[in-house]
């Protein structure tokens, strides 16, 4: 006989969970207490958003579900900003909720929430246990559910009751994932229309990729002299420096690839749901009837034809089709292999940072730097911002499993993602790059990083406004300023006060000094780099926009 806490934690050790992100509650003291004699490793979290944040980190660079633990009410509500990313960006999570006990229910007890009615909506399976007995096969489930399909997350409520209950359980077992491939009929398909196009374009997204994936499907586009594109905040998925590349593909595209994408005859779509933010607003393909044959692979088959008609769809996970269609090759070289060329120089020239700006700091000297000082398998992540761009946009990432970073686009996901990443790989360098109001939404788990010693770099790009809303605002109202404003620490005195190392940047030639000091103290560090508010993109200041609108 065990408790259900001890149930719940048998359960993740039998799943080969090896770490857990949570925030204390009294409304599961039983799983804790079980935790005590578990080699699973508990990161304790100052809020439960970055909690859950660190999950979806953990979950995206391992394929695995990231595990989260959160107390009732308020707490499983500030845990929603993490499982909204998951659902959205298609990563295995499971967040634990501590729940009122059996017989307080629906009375509105003391922070009583119906989670199925809460979370519904956002997650793609929410569940409560009742019997304690039943804890291996829902966890099993749970796992399941998040890994299979198109991934996402997954909750589950714990009565408080049920967890002190005893059960004769059965002992846990690992779940089976499922994989999903695609059929003989299906690849001939696609080789007879690759060999008929003449102005194809490869699109890389979504997730249950791997190193094996992305090394497959790179042996693909060198058969068949593709050009690759990577979708919003996948850019992982491609080398940035191998021929093919051409760019990724989403807000803020190179007009050139927009260009290409739209006039080609052939669009192979590969794990990705391309929803609004990589379609461009749904331009580059048209829903729901696309101007190019679409032949869209995807894990989950709800999702083919959702948004988009596809000539051929294929219902199969990207690693399982990239595996499976490695082998094939044509028959003559293809008469695109020229345009592949011309399209990664065009990557090339996009990526090269300018040099000038407004202000005494310019960030394109700073990405400059920081691509010839970061290691090729650095772990980049970040949250949502204008100071995102210069990561999105002149960073060349070389390896899969080195980005962190929300494709919903969600503020404070940066520096809980690299707590999670520095977690997970203690050996590699991790830099968190945030805005200052980025940072600000969860920037107390920097001293999460201080409790764990886990020497995260943090980059603050502090231009002392909301430089998203700004930009936006200053377009379509110019000179209207209004809620945009911001007051800020001093970030540097900040790290230092929570027992990091801290600089601060005024000037570009300042950097490379304060990046090594930072690099080499062997503690979680901020820089904050003060930047002009002018420098709100690469290529056009806050004037600019509000005169030329």
């Amino acid at each position: 006989m065990r408790t259900g806490g001890q149930l719940i934690v048998e359960s993740l050790e039998a799943n080969g969970v090896e770490r857990i992100f949570c925030v204390p509650g009294e409304s599961y003291l039983a799983v804790l207490d079980a935790l005590h004699d578990s080699p699973i490793k508990t990161i304790v979290c100052r809020q439960e958003g970055g909690a859950a944040m660190m999950a979806d980190c953990h979950g995206r660079l391992t394929g695995r579900p990231g595990i989260c633990f959160v107390t009732r009410g308020p707490g499983a509500t500030n845990a929603s900003a993490g499982i909204h990313i998951a659902r959205q960006d298609s990563i295995p999570l499971i967040l634990f909720i501590g729940q009122v006990a059996s017989h307080a229910k629906e009375r509105e007890a003391f922070q009583e929430v119906d989670y199925r009615a809460f979370y519904g909506p956002i997650a793609k399976w929410v569940t409560e246990i009742d019997d304690a007995a039943r804890i291996p096969e829902i966890v099993s489930r749970a796992f399941s559910v998040a890994t299979s399909g198109r991934p996402g997350p997954v909750v589950i409520s714990l009565p408080e009751d049920m967890l002190t209950s005893l059960a004769d359980a059965p002992a846990a077992l690992p779940f089976t994932p499922v994989e999903t491939r695609p059929g003989e009929a299906e690849l001939a398909e696609l080789e007879k229309l690759l060999t008929k196009a003449e102005r194809p374009f490869a699109i890389l997204g979504g997730t249950r990729w791997s190193t094996k994936a992305v090394a497959d499907f790179q042996s693909i586009a060198e058969a068949w002299s593709l050009p690759v594109g990577v979708q919003f905040r996948r850019q992982m998925l491609f080398d940035h420096l191998h021929p093919n590349y051409a760019g990724d593909v989403g807000i803020g595209i190179n007009p050139k690839l927009a260009d290409y994408i739209k006039k080609s005859d052939l669009i192979l779509l590969v794990g990705g749901r391309f929803g609004e933010m990589p379609s461009s607003d749904y331009t580059l393909l048209k829903s729901p009837y696309p101007d190019q044959k679409l032949i869209h692979i995807h894990p989950d088959s709800s999702e083919l034809g959702r948004v988009y008609r596809p000539t051929l769809p294929v219902n199969a996970s990207p690693s399982a089709f990239a595996e499976a269609f490695a082998g094939r090759k044509p028959a003559r070289t293809p008469v695109w292999a020229d345009e592949t060329a011309r399209l990664h120089a065009q990557y090339l020239d996009w990526s090269t940072p300018p040099q000038t700006g407004p202000g005494e700091v310019q960030m394109g000297p700073i990405m400059t730097y920081l691509e010839k000082t970061l290691p090729q398998d650095a772990i980049l992540t970040n949250g949502a911002g204008n100071y995102a761009t210069w990561v999105h946009r002149f960073h060349r990432f070389r390896e899969f499993g080195t980005q962190g970073a929300p494709a919903s686009g969600s503020m404070g996901y940066g520096t809980p993602a690299a707590v999670a990443a520095k977690a997970l790989h203690p050996d590699r360098m991790v830099v968190a790059f945030a805005g200052d109001g980025c940072f600000m939404m969860n920037g107390q788990e920097f001293a999460t990083a201080v409790q764990y010693d886990l020497p995260i770099i943090v980059i603050v790009v502090n231009n002392g406004i909301y430089g998203t809303i700004r930009m936006h605002q200053e377009r379509e109202y110019p000179g209207r300023v209004e809620g945009t404003d911001l007051r800020n620490p001093d970030f540097a005195a900040l790290a230092r006060a929570y027992g990091g190392h801290g600089e601060t940047v005024e000037r570009t030639g300042d950097f490379a000094a304060a990046f090594e000091r930072a690099r080499d103290s062997g503690r979680p560090a901020i820089i904050e780099i003060r930047l002009d508010p002018e420098a709100i993109t690469p290529t056009r200041t806050l004037t600019d926009i509000r005169e030329k609108r």
